[in-house]
């Protein structure tokens, strides 16, 4: 399981949430909006359109060298990998790509692994996910986090078979096969291989892998994003929500969510009734610290990278108030 958001993944997707022929996802509906804005205002329309010219939404074929595992490490690292794509392969990943839709001229070019080309490719995502992917990189982050969060109890209470069990309704676990609601029909055979799971903030309703089969099995997938039934202008703002934080038992809540926890798992680990304990993480939602997600019959309830941050100074469960200095 991937530890943190794939930068490169992350960018290409984003992009296809602004260029996707079909109806808008209402969950990135602002995010949209002030990411079109942003790419206007600091003249990147061009880039972004380089970049979605290799990777439309609309196509059942990427380059697989726009994804390398390298950005596992983060955007820098991917980069450096991208950049040093042998030409060979550059060229026949984009040859197949013509063979599916038409690409454009200064894309022959770049299938010679002519080094300017690559470098407004390189540069092209820098700038894109610089303007519009990393500004959000903090709700990126908690999203995948809480997923990670939810696979990781899976694997605890169930092992291999219960984390591929979780993956449901978007893949299907039956032994030995896992199959995935995919957009064509194609088989990967692992072959003792493992397979990398990579949740995505903005992958959406189709998981997608790697085309070339000889290449490390990597798997990305949606995950669920809450919907808040509160309109945001009702929303608790951070810095008015934080101070509610503030109180022993809120804070021993904070510590016991250090692992995820359904609401009575979490009164029984604090010995408090389980009304208390479900105020104090709605309190914990509020200031960001914490979020919930819906699996199966239960709510598992976990810490955002901000309530992780924020625990790192604190006491165990058993303890009394954290620091907010």
């Amino acid at each position: 399981m991937a530890r943190t958001p794939d930068p490169l993944w992350e960018t290409l997707l984003g992009l296809n949430q602004l260029t996707a022929p079909r109806r808008t996802v209402p969950v990135f509906a602002d995010w949209r909006q002030r990411a079109r804005a942003t790419l206007v205002e600091e003249g990147l329309l061009g880039p972004a359109r380089l970049l979605s010219d290799l990777a439309p939404a609309s196509a059942d074929y990427w380059p697989d060298f726009l994804t390398p595992a390298e950005s596992a490490d983060g955007l820098e690292a991917g980069l450096a990998a991208l950049r040093a794509t042998p030409r060979q392969r550059m060229t026949a990943e984009l040859a197949r790509t013509a063979r599916s839709r038409r690409l454009p001229q200064w894309a022959r070019a770049l299938a010679t692994g002519e080094r300017q080309r690559v470098e407004e490719v390189v540069a092209a995502f820098r700038s894109v996910h610089r303007a519009i992917i990393g500004p959000d990189w903090t709700s990126v982050a908690t999203t995948t986090e809480a997923d990670r969060a939810l696979r990781t109890r899976a694997l605890r209470d169930g092992g291999v078979h219960g984390l591929l069990h979780s993956l449901r309704p978007v893949m299907d676990w039956r032994p030995p096969v896992l199959y995935v609601r995919y957009p064509k029909d194609r088989d990967l055979h692992l072959a003792g291989r493992g397979l990398r799971l990579v949740p995505s903030h903005f992958c959406w309703h189709t998981p997608i892998s790697l085309a070339d089969p000889a290449l490390p099995p990597v798997l990305v997938h949606p995950i669920e994003h809450p919907v808040s039934r509160e309109p945001v202008a009702a929303r608790a703002h951070p810095s008015q929500a934080l101070p509610r934080l503030l109180g022993r038992t809120r804070a021993r809540v904070l510590a016991g969510l250090g692992a995820a926890a359904t609401t009575g798992e979490l009164a029984r680990r604090l010995g408090i009734s389980a009304a208390s304990a479900s105020e104090h993480v709605s309190a914990l939602r509020e200031a960001g610290l914490a979020c919930s997600r819906r699996t199966g019959a239960h709510v598992v309830h976990v810490l955002t990278p901000l309530g992780v941050a924020l625990l790192r100074g604190a006491p165990s469960p058993t303890g009394s108030i954290v620091s907010a200095s």
